[in-house]
């Protein structure tokens, strides 16, 4: 199979908590940072997910928010420190890539936020990431 993700991190699961339709899945990723993904519990049983299960991470690149600190009072569970890797700009978009632990992330931001946010090769920044948007695929 072949996708359009350019996210893809490879991880694996450290626990499985399955609520009603829902399931919660962390993993550590080679890198060692911890990410979590939210998934049908009907997904868990088909790709066989448990603990030590070895898992590909793939996170579509208009799904990374970027901040240039701790972020604090968010919802959003996943948080990977990293660093700026590369920038193409465009008109409107622009993608950012930021070096995390285990691997790099694309990010699809608008240019006025590149702007904003002052971002520049070797900045620092924390890729964010709903777990409802974190998708699971077994290596």
């Amino acid at each position: 199979m072949t996708l359009t993700i350019r996210n893809r991190l490879p991880g694996t699961v450290t626990a499985v908590t399955a609520g009603g339709a829902m399931t919660a899945v962390k993993a550590r990723l080679d890198g060692g940072q911890e990410i979590s993904s939210v998934v049908t519990g009907e997904a868990v049983r088909e790709l066989g997910l448990a603990e030590g299960t070895a898992i590909t991470v793939l996170v579509k690149s208009t799904e990374v928010a970027l901040a240039t600190g701790a972020p604090t009072g968010l919802s959003i569970r996943n948080r990977l420190p990293g660093s700026v890797l590369g920038i193409t700009r465009g008109a409107a978009m622009a993608t950012v890539t930021v070096a995390v632990g285990g691997g790099e992330l694309t990010a699809a931001v608008t240019a006025e936020a590149v702007a904003d946010l002052g971002l520049e090769v070797g900045s620092a920044v924390v890729a964010l990431v709903k777990s409802t948007e974190v998708a699971l695929a077994v290596r």
